[in-house]
């Protein structure tokens, strides 16, 4: 605005020509010819910048077609612009007339209904030989939401199980305290209407996880019974079970901000979303179709009976007793009080035997002290990472 300021008062002295005041300027004749006849016509205002954009847009997104997609984020606050669609009682011109997702995207930014979301520096991944969930039931996730308190001032502890590869949400449980004696029900339930999976990834908290040998807890141990891998992810490392995660985000999001009056209230906030999250919530991974599309039941059944684990012919076994010990070479050894009852496989290793339950191992027993040493963690690399395959091979 300085320049063609200058520009107008220089040329007004009458001592300079277009061509000149153009050339010292910098710019093009026909460009000083214009603002020193908008200075005519309008004075200094004439010389301010001017709107680029056409008076007429043929292709712009019709306004009714603007507001179906406002009524459809409005229907599903929570829901991207990757997932909305004309809601069901859309006439079929409008559902024609969808617009792409950037400009849903853009629709949605201009009326106000995008919160922007705080940039987050992401941790480099940290990867165990976990089971490829390149399958249904391969892999299940679970983990306990965060707990809330309802109107009533109640605690609840919501447990939620889900498939890694379809991404169906199993369970969705509103729990009094994250124990044992509470969660194990929860997954039997869940095992006789699903079946069994082969894994189960949980972080390193009760009741998943203990600081005993090998990590196991009695929820775990019972997994192992089952035929089923516990599988843990590096403290601190919510990302390795990203996805479960995500869907705990749109849980809180969706069912529990705020929660409900009571305990009751707050598990029919979780059944529906339960419900809307595997029928009809399309997700982006899956190819904008919903999780129950795709998910199919695990051809393990649950048994009603369990016997002890079968070891090898050459592995030694001991059960472990009510204190949790072992007998070994007339020393009494202590393995883990949550494998109390259970029987433990021992096999010769270079200068030491090797404990283990089933396929875990959870420690080195050495001749010169009867004790269990616990084994070194043990980090790999993403090329350790099994397939169902590997598994059955």
């Amino acid at each position: 605005m300085k320049e063609r300021m200058q520009l107008v008062s220089l040329y007004k002295t009458g001592r300079y020509t277009v061509t000149e005041l153009a050339r010292h300027f910098g710019v093009s004749r026909k460009t000083a010819h214009k603002w020193l006849g908008r200075f005519t016509a309008e004075g200094i205002p004439g010389l301010d910048e001017r709107s680029r954009a056409p008076h007429r847009c043929p292709r712009a997104t019709p306004a009714l077609v603007a507001l179906a997609v406002v009524r459809a984020k409005e229907a599903h606050p929570t829901w991207g612009p990757a997932k909305l669609t004309p809601c069901p009682d859309e006439v079929p011109e409008i559902a024609r007339a969808w617009p792409a997702v950037s400009t849903r995207g853009r629709i949605l930014g201009l009326h106000g209904l995008v919160n922007q979301r705080r940039h987050r520096r992401r941790v480099s991944p940290w990867f165990q030989p976990f089971l490829g969930a390149d399958c249904p039931n391969a892999v299940w996730c679970a983990d306990f939401k965060g707990w809330i308190r309802t109107g009533d001032g109640t605690r609840c502890d919501p447990l939620t199980v889900s498939d890694a590869c379809t991404r169906m949400l199993l369970c969705c449980e509103i729990l009094t305290k994250p124990d044992y004696s509470h969660a194990r029900p929860v997954f039997e339930r869940t095992f006789r209407e699903y079946g069994l999976p082969l894994a189960i990834r949980t972080d390193n908290g009760p009741p998943f996880a203990s600081v005993g040998a090998g990590g196991l807890s009695p929820l775990s141990v019972w997994w192992v019974k089952l035929g089923i891998t516990p599988e843990r992810i590096q403290p601190g490392h919510p990302e390795q079970n990203g996805r479960h995660e995500r869907m705990h985000r749109t849980l809180k999001q969706e069912a529990m901000n705020p929660p409900a009056a009571t305990p009751q209230d707050q598990q029919q906030k979780c059944d529906d979303f339960l419900s809307v999250y595997n029928t009809v919530r399309p997700h982006e991974a899956l190819g904008q179709v919903p999780p129950a599309s795709l998910y199919v039941p695990s051809p393990r059944p649950y048994p009603e009976r369990l016997g002890d684990i079968q070891y090898p012919s050459l592995t030694e076994v001991r059960r472990v007793r009510s204190n949790g010990q072992i007998k070994w070479r007339g020393e009494l050894v202590f393995v883990s009080e949550a494998l109390v009852g259970e029987l433990v496989g021992i096999t010769e290793d270079v200068d030491s035997w090797l404990v283990s339950y089933g396929p875990i191992p959870l420690g080195l027993l050495c001749s010169h002290r009867p004790s269990l040493t616990p084994l070194p963690p043990a980090h790999s690399t993403h090329t350790n990472r099994r397939s169902v395959t590997d598994v059955f091979s």
